[in-house]
């Protein structure tokens, strides 16, 4: 299978950024990761030494595609039902072939991933097929979320207006001068793809030194970008589990000052699961 491989530059110590990658991305139905359905999903192979391997999907997700969502992605439920291939294939196969570069020591990358990975995951179950992780056994689960790694870094970036946040994955573009293409953003591949190219700039500027750094990163308000040089894709992945938990909490600090019941998940890289109740709606 693509992907099973080891890859020839091991991502070990001081070069996380440079082993294989596994740029992985949704579109959507919506952004509600227990209900909503995939429309169309990539994962792309890169780096490593190795040649660009591209996966990608068409979806007919067996629901009606919200208005909302198909101006963002473009794809109506008409196209979707006449072009897409039927959920549960699909579903699996995407399953597979993240399972496959993981087994092969490839991380799996992409912004705000842990959003992908979690609506995949309920997808797998909505259908009744194997989880990643019972697709894996033994093998470690390796994930890079440039959102993560990115708000840690640079911590007190602005808005660059009021239509674009700080972490969005067009601001990292232009923080770490990546080209951009409105006609592309919000595709599965063109998502993905620059995902993995943010890692491998946030990897490279952590292993750079300061001195050496464009003169754009050095003017960052306390930048930690070197907090990630020298660490294991394991050390890399158990770091951002502490981080984006404290990035939640941090969040969830901000929205309670205006809403004092708001909640931000902060489990990472998946949301677990919680089997729905059998007594749900039953008379008390």
């Amino acid at each position: 299978m693509a992907g099973g491989g080891a890859a020839r530059i091991e991502g070990g110590p001081m070069t996380w950024h440079l082993g294989r990658l596994a740029a992985f991305d949704l579109e959507t139905t919506g952004v509600d990761v227990e209900n909503d359905r995939i429309v169309t999903a990539a994962v792309y192979g890169l780096g490593g030494g190795e040649p660009v391997e591209p996966h990608d999907w068409f979806v007919n997700p067996g629901v009606e595609i919200p208005a909302e969502a198909a101006r963002i992605h473009g794809i109506t439920t008409e196209e979707a039902q006449t072009k897409g291939e039927p959920a549960p294939g699909a579903v699996d196969h995407i399953a597979d072939v993240l399972a496959g570069y993981a087994r092969g020591g490839a991380a799996i990358v992409g912004h705000n991933v842990a959003y992908d990975m979690t609506l995949l995951d309920r997808e797998l179950r909505r259908y009744e097929l194997q989880t990643l992780q019972a697709r894996l056994g033994l093998h470690p689960l390796h994930v890079i979320d440039t959102r993560v790694l990115d708000k840690h870094a640079d911590t007190f970036r602005k808005r660059p207006s009021e239509t674009q946040g700080p972490q969005q994955l067009i601001t990292l573009a232009q923080v770490y001068e990546l080209p951009w293409d409105d006609d592309n953003a919000h595709g599965a591949a063109y998502d993905a793809v620059v995902a993995a190219r943010v890692a491998y700039r946030i990897g490279t500027l952590a292993h750079m030194p300061r001195e050496d750094w464009p003169e754009r990163i050095r003017q960052i308000k306390r930048p930690r970008y070197g907090d990630f040089c020298g660490l294991t894709l394991a050390e890399l992945h158990a770091r951002q589990i502490d981080l984006a938990a404290e990035q939640a909490a941090g969040l969830q600090a901000h929205f309670r000052k205006s809403d004092p019941n708001a909640v931000v998940d902060g489990a990472w890289p998946l949301r677990p699961w919680v089997e729905p109740s059998t007594t749900e709606g039953a008379p008390a």
